[in-house]
Parts: C-alpha cells; sequence; structure tokens
C-alpha cells in the first residue's frame, strides 16, 4: 500500500513538471487592435554567398541580408529564429537559384502572403586602365532583392556606380577649365530575364563624362581628364541617357536611376531620378 502510493505520488510529479515545461507561444497568440503588418522580420543579418560573374568565375563575398514577411491583424508577432534558421538551413554559401528559393521557403513556413528578401554585397570587376591597359579591381556595392505576392515573384538588382561628370555650364562660360567631381549613379532594375551584373554597371558607367578606375597611370590620367571634359554632364543629362537606354531594353520592366554629384565648388549635392514601369504603360 506504502509502496502504492508512492508511485501514484511521482506519477502527479511527473504529470505536473511536463506541464510546467511546455513554453507558450506568445508570438502566435491573438492581437486584438486589428491593424495588419505589412514587412515584419530581421534586418543586418551577416552570412556567405557565392555569385557567379560574367568572366564564368565565382566571387565568395559577404552579403548583409533583411528578410521580412507579411503579419495579418489577428497574429501578435512572428517567430524571428524562423528567419535565422531558413538562412542557415541553404547552403554554407548562398547562390541567387538559392535566394530566390529560400524567398518562397520563407513565405511558406511562415505561412505569409508575402515576403521580401534583400542581399547587400560587395562585388568586384577588374577594370583595364584606358591607355597603360594596367588592371586593378574596382568594387561596387549590390543589392538584389527578391519579393513575393499573392503567388507572383520579382527580383530587383540594384548597382552603385561611381563615375566622373563634368559641368556643362562651368566648361561653356570658363575661358579654360571647368569644375568636375566623383558622383554616384544608383540604379536598380527589374528584370524579367537574366541580366549580368557588369551589364548594368558598362551602361552607367558608358554614360558617364568619364569612369572612375581603381588605378590610373600618368597617361590614363590625360586621357580621362580628356574624355570629361568632351563629354560633360548635368546630373539631368546622366539620367536621361541612362533610362533612353534602358527603355529599348526588353529584358528590363521596370527602373529608378539617381544620379548625385558630390559637387567640388558647391557645399551641396546636385541630384536627378528618373523612375519607369514599363508594364503600367501596357
Amino acid at each position: 500500500m506504502t509502496q502504492s502510493v508512492r508511485t501514484n505520488n511521482a506519477n502527479i510529479i511527473e504529470t505536473e513538471a511536463s506541464e510546467s515545461c511546455v513554453i507558450a507561444d506568445v508570438q502566435g497568440s491573438p492581437d486584438l487592435r486589428q491593424i495588419p503588418i505589412q514587412q515584419v522580420g530581421i534586418k543586418g543579418i551577416r552570412h556567405p554567398v557565392q555569385v557567379r560573374d560574367r568572366a564564368n568565375t565565382v566571387q565568395h563575398t559577404i552579403a548583409t541580408f533583411n528578410m521580412y514577411v507579411n503579419l495579418p491583424h489577428n497574429f501578435k508577432g512572428t517567430h524571428m529564429s524562423r528567419f535565422v534558421e531558413i538562412l542557415n538551413d541553404h547552403e554554407y554559401e548562398i547562390t541567387v537559384e538559392s535566394f530566390m528559393r529560400m524567398l518562397f521557403e520563407m513565405t511558406q513556413t511562415l505561412d505569409a502572403k508575402s515576403g521580401q528578401i534583400a542581399m547587400v554585397f560587395p562585388y568586384f570587376v577588374n577594370k583595364t586602365a584606358p591607355v597603360s591597359k594596367v588592371k586593378s579591381l574596382m568594387d561596387y556595392e549590390i543589392t538584389l532583392t527578391g519579393k513575393l505576392e499573392d503567388g507572383k515573384s520579382a527580383m530587383y538588382i540594384k548597382v552603385i556606380v561611381p563615375v566622373t561628370s563634368l559641368c556643362p555650364c562651368s566648361k561653356e562660360i570658363s575661358a579654360y577649365g571647368a569644375h568636375n567631381q566623383r558622383s554616384h549613379v544608383t540604379l536598380e532594375v527589374r528584370t524579367r530575364s537574366f541580366v549580368w551584373i557588369e551589364e548594368i554597371i558598362d551602361l552607367v558607367e558608358n554614360q558617364a563624362s568619364s569612369q572612375v578606375y581603381g588605378l590610373l597611370k600618368r597617361p590614363d590620367e590625360k586621357f580621362v581628364t580628356e574624355r570629361a571634359f568632351d563629354h560633360p554632364k548635368f546630373v539631368e543629362d546622366m539620367v536621361r541617357d541612362v533610362a533612353q537606354i534602358l527603355n529599348r531594353d526588353d529584358r528590363i520592366d521596370a527602373y529608378i536611376v539617381e544620379s548625385e554629384n558630390f559637387e567640388s565648388i558647391h557645399n551641396h549635392s546636385a541630384y536627378a531620378l528618373v523612375e519607369k514601369d514599363k508594364l503600367k504603360e501596357i
């Protein structure tokens, strides 16, 4: 009899202990404020990635990821740890192909109707100087963004391209010389088919007063200085010239092109933007 009582007491204690180990899912609890959230998730997590370049080699780099889903009005929160799990469940070094697969997996895992993943990383191009032909690396900031909504996905590529711009007004009114400056042209495109990152860089650099290089010899400096003088561009010229080419490229569905000149004779920047969604014109 004594042994039976002890056994029953032990079972009661074990049941109470197991019940106390059940952890409440606070994020999954109802929310009464009736306010949906368009984007919720994690920002600023870094992870290795692989990017294939136009030379058919693979660049190994580190990307900073932002990962979001929508949250219906009736849920208190999303499960933040699952974003990290999804990121780490994929290849040690994420590729562009696995990046888009990860987007679909994220929305399915979190039972979301829409989702977005962006990865920002440095990308290197081995450039050749125009006269001496000396080679040097130039780095560009790239952002790949995948968006999924109502079962429809889209890929965006954003590139920040440093260039040289020379002021047409300064050239016109000056007896000799003209002021020039380094500029950042930021181009984001939504693509319907594959586009190399280098193609976007080339498009922008070919419209500038001059390209920027990592290394130049004296003959190269002479060339880029004179080239800029022969091809003056306002910020307005820059964005319009780039937009004109994008309008003729059937691989591009939409774009935003911005130009910011870090003025050499003013305490401010000059800025211009052109935005177009070709599909809205159909």
